[in-house]
């Protein structure tokens, strides 16, 4: 059961995180690279603002973005700000979701986001919070994957396990954590079935492409090559 008030709680709580350790950093630090190849921490902080208004669009029956070109104009138009304008619009967009969050609504209903892809408009929010968390961790400043919350660590790989489910490109695929939880994934290429085992931590790395693997362990073939998020 998708619970999408207590993910908008997860969500705030995951915000107030990311802006506290943001507000210790200084202006050069905002320019610095991130984790996130061609990008500076200032991109990953103007994507992530850009986002929660995104996602506002999303659930007020408007496009997700009005194309990929203003999307990426956007984020590189933000991305050179100074911190307290950074701050400033994590704040503002995030109270803006906040409240589109918490109006009343059918939480049923099917939403558009981006490429045609679609859902429950009771999962944005759990989308939001991955948005949140991930880059966090992206921006390099001391959050890494072992901190992220433990629920949300297996929600996230078992979104990410069926995102690949059946893929033509993932051959039949198990995976199992440190304390014995397992998911399944793949299974639309040859080979398999491929074991791979680590802590939660490694296997949501490698799913989320933000790790290459080498940690987990591998038998009944190689490490599958996962395609782009």
């Amino acid at each position: 059961m998708i619970d999408h008030a207590d993910d908008l709680a997860s969500v705030q709580a995951a915000t107030e995180r990311l802006l506290t350790a943001v507000a210790a950093l200084d202006n050069a630090a905002v320019t610095q690279s991130s984790r996130l190849p061609g990008w500076t921490r200032g991109h990953v902080l103007a994507h992530l603002a850009r986002n929660a208004d995104a996602l506002v669009n999303v659930l007020e029956g408007r496009p997700m973005y009005v194309s990929g070109e203003a999307r990426d104009a956007e984020i590189e138009q933000g991305a050179p700000r100074p911190l307290d304008a950074h701050l400033a619009d994590l704040r503002q967009s995030a109270e803006r979701f906040r409240a589109v969050g918490t109006a009343p609504a059918d939480w049923s209903r099917t939403v558009e986001l981006r490429n045609g892809v679609t859902d429950r408009a009771e999962r944005v929010p759990f989308r939001r919070w991955i948005e949140v968390e991930l880059h966090h961790v992206d921006l390099g400043i001391g959050y890494e994957l072992e901190d992220l919350p433990s629920a949300f660590t297996e929600r996230e790989i078992g979104f990410l396990a069926a995102r690949f489910d059946g893929h033509p490109e993932v051959p039949a695929t198990t995976l199992t954590a440190a304390d014995g939880r397992t998911w399944t994934t793949g299974g639309g290429a040859e080979g398999g079935p491929v074991s791979v085992e680590g802590t939660a931590a490694d296997l949501l790395g490698w799913l989320a492409g933000r790790r290459d693997g080498s940690a987990l362990a591998v038998k009944g073939g190689a490490l599958p090559a996962l395609p782009p998020l």
